[in-house]
């Protein structure tokens, strides 16, 4: 593999897809439409694919050892041998000098959550992630800052329920990650240290009640934003197929195959529907339509 090649996968280009995410709050406060907002709701985006990146590139520095004990992370290219460490971490810190200097072209309160992330991820990476329940948080509070950061962009203002819901939901996505490493891989695989110290019963009742939290969360949103002078009640309706996206990802975490989320978004289509029916109806709502 040639080193553009193995520099490109690490970066893992896939995965900005979690990087959407910035869209949700100005999405949930009407102004998704505004070129201003667009604007630095794009900047946050670029920002933290950048920073992402970073992190996928010290990660893997961190991990060098039990990636080679992977089925298939072995393959990657700092666990092949295919990228060295020291390339890769010299590139990580670029990309990170780069995300900060594109979170900069928007607003200081970027800056500071980019910030903010890289610091919490690097922790996370070579120390933190080998710490049940706290590696859960920080993955999750990783998906968080990615839903705040849209709003802080523009400067937008934030709702109580909108944090609920973000945070909660990215506690049942990293979950569920667990336990399909769990039922995929067993807890003595090596392979994450964190997963010694799990167990199936466990990580079933954490992403049960992390579901039970966001749906609580998102009804009581709905309820409150919903628009009386509107020919139909979207965001009420829009409850239906939230809660319809939640389960149907909740097959792939009980089937022990949401390891990778990034992968069932871009195979289920099926959840993609779901997801387009919903933003439709969230986005009606918030026109009064």
């Amino acid at each position: 593999m040639t080193t553009p090649g193995a520099l490109l996968q690490t970066m893992r280009p896939r995965q900005w897809v979690k990087n959407v995410l910035v869209v949700a709050a100005p999405l949930a406060a009407g102004a998704a439409g505004d070129p201003a907002v667009l604007t630095s709701t794009l900047l946050a985006f670029v920002s933290f694919c950048l920073a992402a990146s970073a992190i996928y590139l010290v990660n893997d520095c961190a991990d060098v050892a039990a990636d080679r004990l992977h089925p298939l992370k072995r393959k990657r290219p700092v666990a092949s041998g295919a990228l060295p460490v020291r390339r890769a971490l010299l590139l990580a810190a670029f990309l990170a000098v780069c995300a900060l200097g594109v979170a900069a072209l928007a607003r200081w309160e970027l800056v500071l959550i980019v910030a903010s992330y890289v610091a919490m991820m690097v922790l996370y990476s070579y120390w933190l992630k080998h710490e049940p329940v706290v590696d859960l948080l920080l993955v999750a509070g990783g998906f968080l800052m990615r839903a705040v950061a849209g709003g802080l962009a523009s400067g937008l203002p934030i709702s109580d329920w909108f944090l609920l819901v973000a945070g909660f939901g990215s506690l049942f996505v990293v979950a569920g990650k667990r336990y399909s490493e769990l039922h995929t891989l067993g807890s003595e695989a090596g392979t994450r240290k964190s997963l010694v110290r799990y167990t199936a019963s466990y990580l079933r009742f954490s992403w049960g009640v992390a579901a039970a939290v966001t749906i609580t969360g998102y009804c009581l949103w709905a309820f409150e934003n919903s628009n009386m002078s509107s020919v139909l009640p979207w965001h009420k309706l829009s409850i239906v197929l939230f809660v319809a996206g939640i389960l149907r990802y909740a097959v792939d975490v009980d089937a022990g195959t949401a390891a990778e989320p990034e992968d069932i978004v871009w195979r289920d289509r099926v959840l993609q529907g779901i997801g387009v029916g919903w933003v439709a109806l969230v986005a009606l709502g918030v026109a009064g339509v």
